[in-house]
């Protein structure tokens, strides 16, 4: 899960990484006393996990109090659409802190490296802009230090990593503490991701965290319980943040033909036959074992919530989940819900003829296999 800028900033300086003073809040009043305490000259950034939230409007910097309070008042509630996130996001809190006096600009993260299959220190000299960008145009300005899983890294390993990225002298102390501190805090929490950018050389040659992201892996959740209660809002899809809220498994993926199955295989399984089918799935979702009624057509309410879903494809094999079960929710949502498009199902396992029975009468079309179900619903959707 990804943490907001504001949770990010607060687990780093709990390691002794410095970043910028400053509050959450949603409430403009509290704003303006935040910017005050700060002396007024501030920055107030939406707290949304979607990229470009600065060319969206969600980032201003204000020379006084009363400014950042305005603005707070325009921000709380308002979408915020970007080209990385077209369907937008709804803002519930802002960071409103201290700005950063920049004189020069690093990039500084520990991730896992999945080619090398270990975690890793990536560091560059040129900060403030997208790592892919970097590594596209000048690849020798990234360093990857590889962290042993079990000794770690060591001060010269670090040192090292730091002169080759050609961080400047003055702040180089800095930087090593800096990073040691992140490996610290990557192995600690469990995360997947820390990444600061732009890690900021102040005039004076203080090392400051300007921004931060930061991304815990889920499966380790019950370790974090701090985070437990934020874990729904952490999606940057506002469908996949509620059906984080529902405790489905929902992944969009951006097609045209909504997917759902009892268990991660089969879904898989109707991925491929989509795509082989010459269409684009638009999500992943697996209703899970021992579905009932309610929770099938919570399930279908998800993937109705897509405006791009001209087809639904389902795949169910009865085995703890019943078919006659999922039947029952597939005609509640079908009820309760104006659906439109093409539904084609393939049903089998436990209580199969009781499943058919309860569907002989609605628009979902049955098919036999999974493969002749995806040729249809792509058919029916595309008008191929």
């Amino acid at each position: 899960m990804k943490l907001h800028e504001y949770q990010s900033k607060d687990l780093l300086s709990r390691y002794g990484v410095p970043v910028p003073a400053g509050d959450v809040t949603s409430d403009p009043e509290e704003a303006r006393a935040i910017a005050e305490k700060l002396g007024g000259k501030v920055v107030v950034k939406a707290q949304v996990l979607m990229g470009g939230r600065g060319k969206a409007g969600g980032v201003k910097l204000f020379e006084n109090a009363d400014d950042a309070a305005t603005f707070t008042k325009e921000l709380i509630g308002k979408k915020l659409v970007s080209i990385q996130n077209p369907a937008g996001m709804i803002v519930e809190k802002v960071l409103v802190g201290e700005t950063v006096d920049i004189a020069q600009e690093f990039y500084v993260s520990v991730l896992t490296d999945r080619n090398i299959q270990q975690n890793i220190v990536m560091l560059s000299a040129e900060g403030g802009m997208e790592i892919e960008e970097v590594a596209a145009k000048n690849p020798d300005a990234i360093v990857k230090l590889p962290i042993d899983p079990a000794w770690g890294v060591a001060d010269f390993e670090v040192r090292k990593a730091v002169v080759d990225a050609k961080i400047p002298k003055p702040v180089q102390n800095q930087m090593v503490a800096m990073i040691k501190a992140l490996v610290k805090a990557f192995v600690e929490t469990d995360a997947d991701l820390i990444e600061i950018n732009p890690c900021a050389a102040t005039p004076e040659g203080k090392l400051i965290a300007a921004d931060a992201k930061v991304s815990i892996d889920e499966n380790a959740l019950f370790r974090h319980k701090s985070y437990q209660e934020t874990s729904a809002d952490s999606a940057e899809d506002p469908i996949e943040a509620e059906a984080s809220k529902r405790g489905i498994a929902y992944v969009r993926l951006g097609g045209e033909i909504g997917i759902m199955g009892n268990g991660a295989g089969l879904v898989m399984q109707s991925l491929d036959e989509i795509n082989a089918a010459g269409g684009k799935p638009a999500n992943f979702l697996d209703v899970g074992g021992g579905a009932k009624a309610d929770r099938v057509k919570a399930c279908v309410e998800l993937i109705m919530m897509d405006p791009n879903v001209k087809g639904l494809l389902l795949n169910i094999f009865g085995g703890i989940t019943r078919v006659d079960q999922v039947a029952l929710g597939l005609v509640e949502a079908f009820s309760t819900m104006d659906i439109n498009i093409p539904v084609v199902a393939r049903l089998e396992g436990t209580a199969v003829e009781e499943g058919r029975k309860i569907l002989a009468d609605t628009k979902i079309i049955p098919c036999a296999t999974v493969k002749e179900a995806a040729a249809k619903v792509v058919e029916l959707a595309y008008g191929k």
